[in-house]
Formats: structure tokens, C-alpha cells, sequence
């Protein structure tokens, strides 16, 4: 991807170096979009639900950035510019108004407005205050754990992670969390992977911005394609515990979620990125 010496983003909030505990306890929809991101990153829920009862946080004045760490850090504030630029100019299209997320530079562990999260969650978006959350070490752990290498599929983390803020705008989220508190387990993630799946579609919607002005190179979209390929529920499960329990899935299959984001890619529109009204996915 082209992007050295482009436009960064100012909503960046750089906590690295700081620790701190949960802010507030889990709960409803704000807990559940957290723990879908255990999920998607393989993560434990235990490094999310764990010191929940109390705020603080405090400066590790031993950490100093490297110039790896300053790269990747000045990617994803550009990654996070582009998509501003673009989900502004869709929002106008159809008379609304997009308010921009912060997206928030962590090392190890940070709190949020869902609670507290270790950095084996992955990154992810809460709703509860509109940012997202990353730490860059993730970027590693895309190419060795994921087997997703490549600047591309970063890019993709964070255009789905940017997803779930349109979501959060739109209302969807309102709509569809509610629903836990009305079905059983299983018959609710079948909402869970059309919500996540809208999430890659709006991925692929950025994606399509980005090839239309030029900043994509050779290689970047099958980048984007292999990141969706491999944070599929079967890939995952497959990988950790050797077979698969479809009823458990919560995000869609490695097929499912390329497929949603190559269709958007193709739209480059909101519209046509309703997984909730498909009658396959």
C-alpha cells in the first residue's frame, strides 16, 4: 500500500507505555462486540474479564518507541485517515453526518469505556466510547500467528475494526445486541456473523476507496483476502482444536468473510451490504 509521507490521522491517542484497570464492567452489547474480537484474534476472554473493579493508570517511563514501532504507529494513523476521508464522503452521499473515532496506541494492556483488555485480545472497537484499540505488536502477530502478512492485511484489521464504528452510527448495534437478552446462545450468533460480516463488507467498501485513488499495490488485495481467509471461525477452530463446531461460530467462515469483503471492494457503497436481509451468505 502506498502510504509513506501521506495525510495521518489526529485522532490518535498514544497510550503506550501506560497500564491500567478496567473503567467499567462488562456488560450488554458493549461486553459482547469485545468478546467477538476474542474471538476473531483467538484471544482468551480471561485477559478481558479479568480486574474489572477499579480505574487507574500510570506512565511506564521505560518505554521508548522504536523505529519499527514508529512506522507501524504512523501506518495505522494513515490506514485511519483514509478511511475518515471515506466514510465521511459516503455518510454526505446519504445526507448524515460521520463522526470520527479515536483509535487509541496501547502496550499490554489498556481500559476502556467496555473495560479492561490485555493485548491478547486483539484489537477492537468498542462502542461505549467510540474508539478503537490496538496494540502494534498485533502487527507480528498478524504475519507469524495468522499467517496474514503483508501491510494490507493490517489495513484490513483496522477498516473491520472501523466497520463496527459505521455499524455504531448507523444504529445497527443498538439493533442487534439487544437480542442476546432474547435467544439462546446459538440461534444469536447466527446474528453475530451477519454483524460481523457487514463489518468486513464495509472493510471492503474502504478497500475499494483505496484501489480508486490509486494507493494500492500488486499483492495488496489477496494481503486483505488472506487476513479474512485466516481469522475465519472454521480456520481458527480447525487450528486450535482440530475440528470445527459450526453452531459456535460467531463471525462466518474463512469462505464467508472473503466473500463479504470482496463484495465490497466490487460496491464501494453502503448500499448492497446488508447481511442481516441476504438470504445466503
Amino acid at each position: 500500500m502506498k502510504w509513506k509521507g501521506r495525510e495521518r490521522s489526529s485522532n490518535v491517542e498514544d497510550r503506550r507505555g501506560m497500564g491500567g484497570k478496567g473503567v467499567a464492567g462488562i456488560g450488554g452489547g458493549l461486553g459482547i462486540i469485545i468478546l467477538i474480537v476474542v474471538t476473531l484474534m483467538g484471544g482468551n476472554p480471561a485477559d478481558l474479564l479479568g480486574d474489572l473493579s477499579g480505574s487507574e493508570s500510570g506512565t511506564n517511563s521505560n518505554y521508548q518507541e522504536t523505529a519499527k514501532e514508529k512506522e507501524a504507529a504512523d501506518f495505522v494513523s494513515v490506514v485511519l485517515a483514509d478511511t475518515e476521508r471515506v466514510w465521511t464522503k459516503e455518510f454526505k452521499q446519504d445526507g448524515m453526518t460521520y463522526k470520527e473515532p479515536t483509535l487509541v496506541l496501547y502496550t499490554d494492556q489498556v481500559s476502556s469505556a467496555c473495560g479492561q483488555a490485555g493485548k491478547s485480545v486483539g484489537p477492537f472497537y468498542c462502542p461505549g466510547d467510540q474508539k478503537l484499540y490496538i496494540d502494534l505488536s498485533f502487527y507480528d502477530e498478524l504475519q507469524t500467528k495468522y499467517g496474514a502478512p503483508g501491510d494490507f492485511a493490517m489495513a484490513y484489521v483496522i477498516a473491520h475494526e472501523v466497520g463496527h464504528h459505521v455499524q455504531t452510527l448507523l444504529g445497527t448495534s443498538d439493533e442487534i445486541m439487544p437480542l442476546r437478552q432474547k435467544m439462546s446462545e446459538e440461534k444469536f450468533n447466527k446474528y453475530l456473523v451477519r454483524f460481523e460480516l457487514q463489518a468486513d463488507y464495509y472493510a471492503g467498501v474502504w478497500a475499494h476507496h483505496a484501489q480508486g485513488e490509486n494507493l494500492l499495490e500488486e499483492g495488496d488485495l489477496d494481503e486483505a483476502l488472506g487476513a479474512a481467509n485466516a481469522v475465519g471461525d472454521d480456520t481458527l477452530q480447525k487450528k486450535g482444536q482440530g475440528y470445527v463446531v459450526p453452531e459456535s461460530f460467531t463471525h462466518g467462515t474463512s469462505k464467508q468473510r472473503k466473500s463479504w469483503f470482496q463484495k465490497g471492494f466490487d460496491n464501494g457503497t453502503i448500499e448492497g451490504g446488508d447481511t442481516f436481509k441476504a438470504a445466503n451468505l
